[in-house]
C-alpha cells in the first residue's frame, strides 16, 4: 500500500456539507493502489453506547488522474455532526484505518478509540457553500460592448472608424454602445442563451473599459444609466440573467482619486488608496510598448503604470467599492458581479463583498477571474464560482491542438474537479474563449466541425457554459486586440449553419440540464491511439451516451437509443462517426 499518496482534509473538498442534511465525503489514494475502502462513521456522542465503529460502508471509486483515484460516499447526517474515517484494503490484501491521526491497523485496539476518528462537530447552515439555483441552467453570451453593434452614432468617441473596416487595433473605436446590445436581444433569445456577461461599461477612456475611471456612471460612449436600465429590464423581460463586469483591483491613471495623488503626493486623501512606494510617484516608459513600464513607484495592475493597484486593505477603500456594488444592484438590479484579476485582491476583502452583496440580493452569482487552482477562493465564503480556464484547456489540448492524449484530458479535468466542492463545480464557468485569449475557431485552424465537437463536448461538463459574442456565426481572432473584432450583423456573411447547431446544442444542454449539473460522469472507453473515447452522464434514471471521435479512423458503434445531438451517417443498426464527429443518444 502507498501509504503516503492517501489523503484527507475534513472541512474542506474531502468533506462539506451539500445540503442541510446530506454530506459528500472523498479520500485521495494512489491510482489502482487500494481495492476498497469503507467508511465508519456516526454521532461522536454515541460512540460508546451504539459502538457503530463495528459497522462500515462501502465508499465508491469516483473520478482519477494519472497518480491518484478519489473515492467517494454521500451520508445523510441528521444529528448535524459526524466522526468518520476509513477502512482501506490494498490490492495485496494489506488492511488499514485511516483517521484524524493518520495509518493504524485495521483492527480492535485502534479502531475502536474514539480520539483517532476525524470529526466535523456540528454542521452550521451558514457555513455551507450555497449557490444561486438559476446559474446552473444558464447558458452564458460574453459581449465586449465596443465591438457588439453600433446603436447609436451620434454617442461615438472621436476618430470612431467605421463598423468592420478593419481588424482592430489596440487604441480603436468602433461605436459599440448599449444601445446596439439592446436591438439585438431578440437576437440572442432566438440563439437561446439567458445569461449576459458585459466587459466593463463604466467611464473610462480606453475602449475594453478596464482601466475605470467612474465606477458610478455608464461610460457616455455605451449610453447612459437609463438606457442601462432599460436593458436590464428588456433582459428580464426576455428570462435572460445580466452580470457586470467590475475590476475592484485598480483604478484607471484618469480617476479623480490617482490625478488627486499626482497633484497632491504625500499629503493627498488618497495617497493611501494606493501601494506607493515613494513620492513623487514615476516611472520609465519602455521603448518597445507603448502600454508597459519599468521603474514604477508603485504596485500597478501587471507592469501598466496606467492602471495603478488599489489598498484593498483600507477601509476606505473597501466602503467606496462596497458601495459600488451595491449601487448597481439596488438601482439596476443585476444579477451577477464578474470580478476581474480578483486574484491579486485580498481574501479579507472578498469575504466582506460575499456578505454584503448577498445580503442585498441572495442570489447574485459571484464569479471571479482566476486562472489557476482557486481553493481558496471557492471555501463558500468569497465566490461561487471562478472563470474555469483550467479545466477548459485541458479539452482544447486535446481537441484543438492535438498536444495530449484523451486519457490526459480527463485525468487533467478530473484533477481541477476534485480541487473543489460540487456545488462550486455545478455553477463553474465553463469557457473556450474570451476577450482574454485567442479565439476559438481560430485555435481550431478555422475547422468548424472540429470547433463543432469541441463545444459539444464541453456542453456535456458540469458547469455553465459561455459562449464568446460571435462564435455562433463563425468569428475568428487571434490575441487582442484581433479577438475583439468587430460582429458580423449581414445575415449573408454569417455562417448559419453554425448559428443554427449552436441553437441545437442550447436547446440539449436546457433540456438535460439536471443530468448536466448533478448527473455521475462514467467514461465507458477511451482509445487513445485512435483518439476516440465514450462517455455517460447518468442522474434519476436518466442516462446520456456520448461518443466522441477525434482521430483519423471512422469509428463505428452501436445505435442504441435515442438520437439527441449527432454527427454522422447511419446504416441500420449502426453509426459511423467520421473525424471530428460525435453522437449523443438518451438511453
Amino acid at each position: 500500500m502507498n501509504k503516503s499518496a492517501i489523503y484527507h482534509r475534513p472541512e474542506s473538498e474531502f468533506a462539506f456539507l451539500y445540503t442541510d442534511d446530506r454530506m459528500r465525503i472523498r479520500v485521495k489514494t494512489a491510482r489502482n493502489d487500494i481495492q476498497t475502502v469503507r467508511l465508519v462513521y456516526g454521532d461522536h456522542y454515541e460512540f460508546a453506547s451504539k459502538k457503530w465503529y463495528q459497522k462500515s460502508v462501502p465508499m465508491t471509486k469516483g473520478l482519477a488522474t494519472e497518480t491518484s483515484d478519489y473515492w467517494e460516499l454521500e451520508v445523510m447526517v441528521p444529528f448535524k455532526r459526524i466522526s468518520y474515517g476509513f477502512i482501506l484494503t490494498a490490492t495485496d490484501g494489506e488492511q488499514l484505518f485511516y483517521g484524524d491521526q493518520g495509518l493504524f491497523p485495521a483492527a480492535k485496539g485502534f479502531i475502536d478509540q474514539d480520539n483517532l476518528y476525524f470529526r466535523l462537530p456540528y454542521f452550521h447552515g451558514i457555513d455551507r457553500f450555497k449557490t444561486p439555483d438559476w446559474v446552473r441552467q444558464t447558458v452564458w453570451y460574453q459581449i465586449f460592448p465596443e465591438r457588439f453593434k453600433n446603436g447609436d452614432p451620434t454617442n461615438d468617441p472621436a476618430g470612431t472608424l467605421p463598423w468592420g473596416s478593419k481588424r482592430p487595433g489596440r487604441a480603436d473605436f468602433f461605436g459599440g454602445d448599449l444601445k446596439g446590445i439592446i436591438e439585438e436581444l431578440d437576437y440572442l433569445k432566438e440563439l437561446g442563451v439567458n445569461g449576459i456577461y458585459l466587459c466593463p461599461i463604466f467611464t473610462s477612456p480606453s475602449n475594453h473599459k478596464y482601466d475605470t475611471v467612474d465606477y458610478l456612471e455608464v461610460d457616455p460612449h455605451f449610453g447612459d444609466k437609463t438606457l442601462f436600465q432599460k436593458l436590464v429590464q428588456e433582459a428580464h423581460k426576455r428570462d435572460m440573467k445580466v452580470m457586470l463586469d467590475a475590476v475592484f483591483n485598480h483604478l484607471g491613471a484618469s480617476s479623480k482619486q490617482w490625478q488627486d495623488v499626482l497633484t497632491h503626493g504625500a499629503d493627498s486623501r488618497y495617497a493611501d488608496w494606493f501601494h506607493i512606494h515613494s513620492f513623487p510617484v514615476k516611472y520609465e516608459p519602455l521603448p518597445d510598448s507603448a502600454e508597459l513600464a519599468e521603474n514604477i513607484t508603485y504596485d500597478t495592475f501587471s507592469f501598466v503604470p496606467n492602471m495603478p493597484k488599489l489598498n484593498t486593505a483600507n477601509p476606505e477603500v473597501q466602503d467606496y467599492l462596497l458601495g459600488i456594488a451595491l449601487y448597481w444592484i439596488k438601482e439596476f438590479d443585476i444579477d451577477g458581479w464578474r470580478l476581474d484579476v480578483a486574484n491579486e485582491v485580498d481574501h479579507h476583502f472578498w469575504k466582506k463583498f460575499h456578505e454584503v452583496v448577498l445580503t442585498e440580493k441572495s442570489d447574485l452569482y459571484i464569479l471571479g477571474e482566476i486562472w489557476h487552482s482557486a481553493q481558496s477562493w471557492l471555501a463558500g465564503d468569497e465566490f461561487h464560482a471562478v472563470m474555469n480556464y483550467a479545466f477548459t484547456d485541458n479539452m482544447k489540448a486535446f481537441f484543438a491542438k492535438q498536444k495530449i492524449a484523451a486519457s490526459q484530458m480527463i485525468a487533467g479535468m478530473n484533477r481541477q474537479q476534485m480541487l473543489y466542492r460540487d456545488q462550486a463545480n455545478e455553477v463553474a464557468f465553463n469557457l473556450l474563449d474570451s476577450h482574454d485569449t485567442p479565439r476559438i475557431l481560430t485555435v481550431c485552424g478555422g475547422d468548424k466541425e472540429l470547433m463543432k465537437s469541441l463545444f459539444a463536448f464541453l456542453f456535456l461538463q458540469k458547469g455553465t457554459p459561455c459562449l464568446y459574442y460571435g462564435t455562433e456565426i463563425g468569428l475568428e481572432g487571434e490575441m487582442d486586440p484581433d479577438n475583439r473584432r468587430c460582429m458580423i450583423w449581414d445575415e449573408t456573411q454569417q455562417d448559419r449553419a453554425l448559428f443554427t447547431f449552436m441553437q441545437l446544442l442550447i436547446k440539449l444542454r436546457k433540456k438535460y440540464v439536471d443530468v448536466l449539473s448533478f448527473g455521475k460522469l462514467h467514461w465507458v472507453s477511451v482509445d487513445d491511439p485512435k483518439k476516440q473515447l465514450i462517455f455517460e452522464r447518468c442522474h434519476q434514471g436518466k442516462r446520456l451516451r456520448c461518443i466522441f471521435n477525434a482521430g483519423s479512423e471512422l469509428m463505428t458503434a452501436e445505435k442504441r437509443g435515442q438520437e439527441v445531438l449527432s454527427q454522422l451517417k447511419e446504416e441500420d443498426e449502426k453509426i459511423y462517426l467520421h473525424p471530428n464527429g460525435f453522437y449523443i443518444e438518451e438511453c
